[in-house]
C-alpha cells in the first residue's frame, strides 16, 4: 500500500463538498450541528479544510446530508450495478502538518471510490503507534469489520481492551463508543469496512 501517493485533504475538497450539501439543503451551521451532534465550531473547521475529519465524523455528516460517504471522495457518481476501483484510484486521507487536537492518529484510503448509494464503505487504515492517553474514542449508527493485516492493533471500548494480530478479524457494532492504535514499534494496517443502513 506504500506506493499509493497520498492525497491531501485540500485536493479532495472534502470541506467544500460538506459546504456546498449544506448550503445546497438550507441548513445552517446550527442545523447541521443538531442532526450530527457535531459542534458547530468543528463543523466550521471541516468546512474550511483546517480539521481532517475521521472516518466517523465523516459519517456522520454523510447520513445528515442524506449522501454515501463515498460522494465526499469521488468526481462523479456511479449508478452501475458493478464497479471497478482500480488502485491508482484510491484517495486517501492523511493528517495535515498542522496536527489539530481533534484528529486522530491514522490515515484511510477509501477503496470504493465511484459507487454513490452503498451500505458498505471499505477502506484501508494505516494506524500510528501512540500512547493510550492518546486514543481518541469514536461511535456512529452501523457495524463494522477489521481484517488485521500487519502490525499490532488495539481495540478499545469503555469496558474492554482487545488485541489484534496479524490475521485476526473483528466484528463489532460501531455506535459502542471505541478507539484504535497501534502497538509496538511499526504501524498497523488493516481492512476496514464500515456498514451504515439507508
Amino acid at each position: 500500500m506504500a506506493r499509493i501517493k497520498d492525497v491531501d485533504v485540500m485536493a479532495l475538497e472534502i470541506g467544500g463538498k460538506i459546504k456546498a450539501l449544506r448550503q445546497e439543503r438550507n441548513y445552517t451551521l446550527q442545523d447541521l450541528a443538531d442532526r450530527t451532534g457535531l459542534s458547530k465550531p468543528l463543523i466550521s473547521q471541516i468546512e474550511n479544510n483546517r480539521v481532517v475529519p475521521p472516518v466517523a465524523t465523516l459519517l456522520k455528516l454523510a447520513r445528515a446530508l442524506e449522501v454515501g460517504m463515498s460522494f465526499f471522495f469521488q468526481d462523479k457518481d456511479s449508478q452501475d450495478r458493478v464497479v471497478l476501483t482500480r488502485r491508482s484510484e484510491y484517495k486517501t486521507v492523511s493528517r495535515r502538518h498542522h496536527y489539530q487536537k481533534d484528529e486522530v492518529g491514522y490515515r484511510y484510503y477509501s477503496l470504493e471510490v465511484k459507487k454513490a448509494r452503498k451500505h458498505m464503505e471499505p477502506f484501508w487504515v494505516t494506524f500510528d503507534v501512540t500512547q493510550t492517553e492518546n486514543m481518541h474514542f469514536f461511535s456512529h449508527e452501523g457495524e463494522e469489520f477489521v481484517y488485521l493485516f500487519s502490525g499490532k492493533l488495539e481495540f478499545r471500548t469503555k469496558d474492554e481492551t482487545l488485541l489484534l494480530d496479524p490475521g485476526d478479524t473483528l466484528y463489532f457494532e460501531s455506535d459502542i463508543p471505541h478507539a484504535f492504535r497501534s502497538l509496538g514499534q511499526e504501524t498497523a494496517q488493516a481492512l476496514i469496512v464500515v456498514y451504515h443502513k439507508d
